[in-house]
């Protein structure tokens, strides 16, 4: 049963998770200054390179999740990069006890994003996707 669903599936799993970071990196553009202030106050240095690369990473590499453009490799770089903003600006150990819960929840729902990023590192886009037309178009067998 599952098998028929597969393709459907991984394009629905590309686009939930582009839906997270392509809007997030839309809006680091539309307000960068302020963006880079939040990352200053968070102690990052070079908070305008910082934005630049999480604009790079979000809306870049998920456009590519969500047409599923070298999707192995942009999942496993999205997840690395959603891993370190993870542990820097949701550190739910040093909050205090009035944002406890609230970055908690927010740490560990990143945490299972990056574990939907390593499922289509690991298994691929599926035949609905750049990668799998690539595929075609070489004579390979769509394994994407």
């Amino acid at each position: 049963m599952f098998t028929s669903l597969q393709n459907p599936l991984a394009f629905a799993a590309r686009a939930l998770i582009a839906l997270l970071f392509v809007p997030a990196g839309f809006a680091k553009i539309g307000g960068f200054a302020g963006t880079a202030g939040y990352v200053a106050s968070m102690g990052v240095p070079l908070p305008e390179l910082c934005v630049a690369i999480a604009i790079a990473a979000e809306l870049g590499l998920g456009l590519l999740l969500l047409v599923g453009f070298q999707t192995r490799a942009s999942a496993l770089a999205i997840a690395v990069f959603t891993v370190v903003i993870t542990f820097i600006f949701h550190a739910f150990w040093n909050a205090p006890a009035e944002q406890l819960m609230a970055q908690q929840q927010a740490f560990f729902k990143n945490i299972a994003v990056v574990g939907g990023l390593l499922a289509l590192a690991a298994f691929g886009p599926g035949a609905w996707s750049l990668d799998a037309r690539r595929s075609e178009g070489a004579g390979q067998p769509v394994h994407a």
